[in-house]
């Protein structure tokens, strides 16, 4: 399978592999979508032929974000070549939703020039039930890695006390009585 020269029937199982996988997938070149499944199209709200062609920007919940995330991932995918996370994504329709989304790198020492990308709706088990702002967010996407707030101040370039205001917010959005019912509310465990 690593030559173009595999039997056509290989192909067109990697093809169906590819369009019936259970999660969204696609690939990008320097962030623009190039090929997506219908699964990805589907839990974005869109049809397939409106995403490609088209920046992977739309997607994130703000500008801020899609950069705050290329920006965080880039080092990962260089030293790696892959990179995952979870993050509140957005739908067409403006609703937010928490994705696992995992990605490689074709090269790693250009990974935004070709890079093939997993999105798992997670929102079953992890609804975005609170209205947060950018900053909440990019914090509570930390939290749930269990971060410190010093490696949260470190990676978002604030001051621990600055993580620890919003965690304070955090946790009176979610009714969170510790920093570990934060944590299994916005885990959606609690």
């Amino acid at each position: 399978m690593s030559t173009p020269h595999a039997p056509p029937e290989t192909w067109h199982t990697l093809q169906l592999a590819f369009n019936l996988a259970p999660v969204g997938m696609c690939v990008s070149r320097q962030r623009v979508l190039e090929l997506c499944n219908e699964t990805f199209a589907r839990q974005f709200g869109y049809e397939i032929d409106e995403l490609l062609g088209q920046p992977l920007a739309p997607l994130y919940p703000s500008m801020e974000e899609f950069t705050h995330i290329g920006n965080l991932g880039l080092p990962v995918m260089q030293e790696k070549g892959v990179y995952c996370d979870e993050r509140i994504m957005r739908r067409r329709d403006g609703s937010l939703f928490w994705c696992h989304v995992a990605g490689r790198a074709l090269d790693r020492a250009d990974p935004f020039a070709c890079a093939v990308w997993m999105f798992e709706d997670i929102s079953a088990r992890r609804p975005v039930t609170t209205s947060l702002t950018l900053r909440e967010r990019e914090i509570a996407q930390h939290l749930v890695t269990g971060s410190t707030s010093k490696q949260i101040a470190r990676v978002l370039g604030i001051s621990p006390r600055t993580v620890e205001a919003h965690r304070g917010r955090l946790m009176k959005k979610y009714e969170a009585a510790t920093h570990g019912d934060l944590v299994a509310r916005l885990l959606g465990r609690a």
